[in-house]
């Protein structure tokens, strides 16, 4: 707002009543009586008091235009006289500033000769917004779509841009920052019409309203308005066909639509208008240009801390002084600009509290979006006005997907959900559309805003949710049972409808490994806990193969922790002998050792036989990691015994596949070669091609020791063929480093290098990185310095 209209009405332009227009809109804004017209009109543009302003307004509005002769023309000229005031060809003055109204931010007063005084919003944009940053894309893609001389094939400029997102996300400050852009372009200059359609209160401001207010802005005395909508309509577009021929083009910013139905009224009929639109759903039926709008980058969120902070007090660097803090303040708010604007406001109303202060409160609270209101602002109330839009069905489901597992949610996990055969893609669609689900990395795949997650079970139910996630469990075990079950394959073992293939249960696998790795946390709730340890187990397996050992010690110990408290005896010791494989491929030895210890002590206690042999294979593993060679092969001697008494020559070829390197690390290398050349005549006998792949490395390991150069290359070429045929890559890259070993004893450096970058991409697929440098830096050394050593 401009103080020179306050001015004006102040010094008695408007008479008595102009003065008391002044003093009830100081009242309004919580000033005294004696405040400066400066003064209410900074505190008016202070958008924490729009809502009163804007009634102040109309009532203004309705004071002038009920004397055009008089008390509107004594302010028009009263402004005329200072030198704050800017004319359009000298028939009316500029309230460039704002005064509110309800479907109009910004008004001017047009004084026509003979009629009343209206309203006009011909430069009504709001002021730029604040620690507006980012956006480069989104800006330039809009820029195209309005530019008048886009002619680009790819981008040409359209009549209609819409820009979509969540509640909070930035959707009116992108397109009032736009809007100033292509102004300052001179792309506009028959003006711009701001309007807020208020399309998801309660009450959203109705087509003939808006239409009344556009036409009032334009020009059009109120008695000349027509009473359909029609025919407003119609008038509408005559009159901005007008305005073209004679000013140029006009900018329409409709901002806060809720459906197609409330903007096409508002559409020109001339080409060179355009309209801007601002929408919580994705609105692709007006055949707009759609920007959607997701968060912002952990960048862009810093910089509009840094920056919102600094517009408060430009000495205030927390921010910077903390970045660490910052980064994390950024992400508790989602990178939403709503949310990260609120805690922005917290900061500069307690100029002494850290960021930690503040990160600390958000982390720890049970209540973080009740955190995220600074009284005027609020991310729940902003959520909370696209819920309650949604269908009964459409609410279900948003309240069921923030309980999902994981980042994000397959359509099978959503059906399991829902507890339905299929995912309801109707409802599904119905919450992209709002922006409150967003597509994942993949069709069929969904995901949540972080805090819309928050808020989704904030108002879900403690016996909905806990069904659903009783479903979502069952449906886990039942599906990871059968891909387990897959990827312990052997010939002559029936199989399953489910997984055809070993590549079809792993992909299954990969796709739902961060669900499944925090369903299994689950299992710290007693409701849970016997299915989400069983689903532990379902997973070793799996994550050993993929190497996400991080993932393997969280399920193992999340299943330990529910089968000590239920007091299942053996899945703990499983669970131990699960977490005792995950610490070796960490190379933590020693409490690998000491899991294995408990595995067997348990297995032994509830006679399991057959298990307590896995488990001494298992510690052999962790002995021979700690160096402890000869209690090694006590330990494999043992498991071979158990497993030959039970006639299981698969795990007795098992134990002796382990027992020869510990044989070959204390001198014993043909007893080494013997137990690698019984077992694997014992896995070729039982079938299994992969643990023959893995057994012909150990051997060629041994034949190579022993002299046998040749026999070992021929021994490693083997294991990398068997292990590729079972996708499994790192032990791929164990045997195509041992072959350039190999190669180079026999002083063939050519194909020695060769082997060490094909061992290379194998670790590179395998998710080991530390490998691949290792077998590259050793490619390059042969090169330059041969023969290559171990």
């Amino acid at each position: 707002m401009k103080a020179a209209l306050l001015e004006a009405l102040s010094a008695g332009a408007g008479g008595d009543a102009g003065r008391c227009a002044v003093a009830e809109l100081a009242r309004k804004l919580g000033l005294d009586g004696e405040a400066s017209a400066r003064d209410i009109a900074d505190a008016a543009n202070d958008s924490a008091w729009r809502d009163a302003v804007r009634e102040w307004g109309e009532a203004l509005a309705e004071l002038l235009a009920a004397d055009p002769d008089g008390a509107a023309g004594a302010v028009a000229r009263a402004m005329g006289s200072g030198t704050t005031a800017s004319w359009y060809d000298g028939d009316h003055a500029d309230f460039r500033g704002g005064v509110f109204l309800r479907e109009v931010v910004g008004v001017q007063v047009v004084i026509q000769r003979g009629g009343a005084a209206v309203p006009e919003a011909l430069a009504g944009l709001p002021p730029r917004p604040g620690g507006f940053t980012g956006r480069e894309g989104e800006t330039a893609a809009l820029l195209r779509a309005l530019d008048p001389a886009g002619t680009s094939v790819e981008s040409p400029a359209v009549l209609v841009a819409a820009v979509s997102g969540l509640g909070g996300i930035g959707k009116t400050a992108l397109a009032v920052e736009t809007a100033h852009l292509a102004c300052e372009r001179g792309w506009f200059p028959g003006g711009v019409l701001f309007i807020d359609l208020h399309g998801y209160d309660r009450e959203p401001v109705t087509a003939g309203s808006v239409l009344q207010a556009l036409l009032r802005a334009l020009g059009i005395p109120p008695e000349h308005i027509p009473t359909t909508a029609d025919e407003r309509v119609a008038l509408y577009r005559s009159t901005l066909a007008a305005r073209a021929r004679e000013r140029g083009a006009v900018l329409v910013l409709a901002d806060n639509a809720s459906s197609p139905e409330q903007v096409r009224p508002l559409l020109p009929g001339d080409a060179r208008h355009h309209v801007l639109v601002t929408s919580r759903d994705r609105l692709p039926q007006l055949g707009a240009r759609l920007v959607p709008l997701d968060q912002l980058t952990p960048k862009e969120a810093y910089e509009l801390l840094d920056r919102a902070l600094r517009i408060a007090d430009p000495g205030d660097t927390r921010v910077v002084d903390d970045p660490d803090a910052a980064e994390q303040l950024a992400v508790l708010c989602g990178h939403l600009p709503l949310a990260l604007q609120i805690a922005v406001a917290l900061l500069a109303e307690d100029p002494g509290q850290p960021v930690t202060e503040l990160v600390a409160e958000l982390g720890e609270s049970r209540d973080r979006l009740g955190h995220l209101d600074d009284g005027e602002r609020s991310v729940r109330a902003a959520f909370e006005l696209s819920y309650r839009r949604l269908s009964p069905e459409q609410a279900r489901l948003l309240r069921l997907l923030a309980l999902a597992p994981g980042p994000e949610v397959s359509d099978e996990v959503v059906a399991a959900l829902v507890g339905a055969e299929a995912p309801p893609v109707r409802e599904l669609k119905a919450l992209a559309r709002a922006h409150l689900v967003e597509r994942g990395s993949g069709r069929g795949w969904w995901r949540l805003h972080d805090l819309v997650r928050v808020f989704g079970v904030d108002v879900g139910s403690r016996e909905e949710g806990e069904a659903a996630r009783e479903r979502v469990l069952g449906f886990y075990l039942w599906c990871a049972s059968l891909a387990d079950e897959r990827l312990r394959w052997l010939p002559g073992m029936p199989v399953r409808e489910r997984f055809g293939d070993r590549a079809q249960a792993l992909a299954w696998f990969d796709g739902e490994r961060a669900g499944l790795v925090a369903a299994v946390g689950w299992a710290r709730e007693e409701r849970f806990a016997d299915k989400a340890a069983k689903l532990a187990l379902c997973l070793g397996q799996y994550l050993d193969w993929r190497r996400y050992f991080d993932d393997l010690i969280a399920v193992t110990e999340a299943a330990r922790q529910a089968a000590h408290l239920a007091g299942d005896g053996l899945a703990e010791a499983m669970a131990w002998d699960n977490m005792g494989v995950a610490l070796m491929r960490e190379n933590r030895a020693d409490e690998a050792i000491e899991a294995h210890y408990r595995a067997r002590d348990r297995f032994q206690a509830v006679g399991d036989g057959r298990r307590e042999a896995l488990a001494w294979n298992n510690l052999g593993l962790a002995l021979m990691l700690g160096g402890r060679a000869e209690e090694a092969i006590v330990a494999y001697s043992r498991a071979r015994d158990l497993n030959r008494t039970a006639n299981d020559r698969r795990r007795e070829a098992s134990a002796l596949t382990n027992m020869g390197p510990a044989l070959e690390t204390v001198g014993r290398t043909g007893e080494a070669i013997t137990v690698h050349t019984r077992a694997r005549d014992l896995f070729r006998a039982v079938g299994d091609r992969h643990r023959e792949g893995l057994l012909w490395n150990n051997l060629g390991n041994s034949l190579r020791s022993d002299g046998r150069v040749d026999e070992a290359i021929e021994a490693y070429r083997r294991s990398a063929d068997m292990c590729r045929e079972f996708e499994d890559s790192y032990s791929e890259g164990n045997a195509l480093y041992n072959l350039a070993l190999a190669h180079n004893a026999a002083h063939r450096p050519d194909e020695a290098r060769t082997a060490c970058l094909q061992s290379a991409d194998a670790y590179s697929r395998a998710n080991a990185p530390a490998e691949a440098a290792q077998a590259r830096t050793r490619a390059a050394e042969l090169e330059v310095n041969p023969p290559l050593t171990p």
